[in-house]
């Protein structure tokens, strides 16, 4: 098959990409590099560096493709409260410029990467049937990029999956970012032998789904058919632990001496967010095959061999004021 992946250059999509050319298919993608690197980009694909706002772009890039897989995302769920408009013009214009392009080129189906941020406050574990009830502009966008990918293939017979991952973890993430992911900046410190700064009290809970674990999900969307027009979680629902925990976590690991720095809670955040991933099982046989532990080493490994970094403020703060965190506006990190 000839298959799209854009945010080729990301976590998630070049992971993804790395299984679909070992398989033996023909990989197309595509990265603004906002947030992947070009060493990501397996160098057997066939990449663009192109921004998916930009319809004639892909239009051209996605033409003659089996499939497409949007895994790319300004995934700053806590930013997007303070930087709305960069967030949500690359999340929705993004998502319905890619959505058009494949559909106009007639691709057989598409496999959309929603985001937890959907369910919000909803009671946890999350299930797939919930309302979706979402706290911040960034789960916002994703649930009207999930409605009008929708609309959009209801309308013109184009297949579709909605995948809904969850506190991805594992090497290739970005570690020098200071607006999100919570294990990359602990190791990222730790490692510096600086402390680890906790929003609010670290009594929050959730689940870290090593990147594998995905990886099989979205990979088993490309063909099986009892997942058409469905909305699945993927990753695992075992080890919902606090941040506090996470943090003791990590420095067991590294035998830090810790002693976290709390700050003020970030505004809109959800205490509790896990998805339950009994609906993956039943369609997709899913097994969860990396646990917490692993998945903190395996990091720890993969951070400790590229080397520390000194983390970049690469976006900008639209809207500063009392509620911006300070960790942000005074670069904290």
């Amino acid at each position: 098959m000839k298959i799209f992946i854009s945010g080729i250059a990301g976590f998630l999509g070049s992971h993804l990409a790395d299984k679909f050319i070992n398989d033996g298919h023909h990989v197309v993608g595509c990265d603004n590099l906002i947030g992947g690197e070009l060493d990501n980009v397996p160098p057997e694909a066939e990449f663009y560096q192109y921004d998916c706002c930009f319809r004639n772009s892909m239009l051209k890039i996605t033409k003659g493709c089996d499939l497409v897989y949007h895994t790319a995302a300004t995934a700053y769920e806590g930013l997007s409260v303070f930087s709305p408009h960069l967030i949500s013009q690359n999340i929705v214009t993004g998502s319905v410029s890619l959505f058009s392009a494949a559909i106009q080129n007639k691709v057989k189906r598409i496999i959309f990467c929603s985001s937890m941020a959907r369910y919000g406050t909803n009671k946890v574990p999350f299930l797939e049937n919930y309302k979706p009830a979402p706290q911040d502009p960034y789960g916002i966008a994703k649930v009207a990029s999930e409605d009008i990918l929708k609309n959009l293939c209801e309308v013109h017979n184009t297949e579709y999956v909605i995948a809904v991952p969850h506190n991805i973890i594992g090497p290739r993430q970005k570690y020098d970012d200071p607006y999100r992911n919570v294990v990359s900046i602990m190791i990222n410190l730790m490692l510096q032998n600086r402390q680890p700064i906790i929003y609010g009290d670290g009594n929050q809970k959730r689940c870290f789904s090593y990147v594998e674990d995905n990886i099989y999900c979205l990979k088993e969307m490309a063909t099986n058919s009892n997942v058409v027009g469905e909305t699945i979680n993927i990753g695992p629902d075992e080890e919902f632990i606090t941040i506090n925990d996470l943090a003791e976590k990590i420095s067991n690991q590294l035998k830090f001496n810790l002693n976290p720095v709390y700050v003020k809670s970030r505004p809109q955040e959800v205490l509790k967010a896990t998805c339950s991933a009994d609906k993956a099982r039943r369609l997709l046989n899913y097994k969860t095959k990396t646990n917490l532990e692993t998945g903190l080493k395996n990091m720890i490994s993969f951070i400790s061999k590229k080397g520390v970094k000194k983390f970049r403020y690469h976006l900008d703060l639209e809207i500063i004021n009392s509620h911006t965190p300070k960790t942000w506006k005074n670069k904290l990190f």
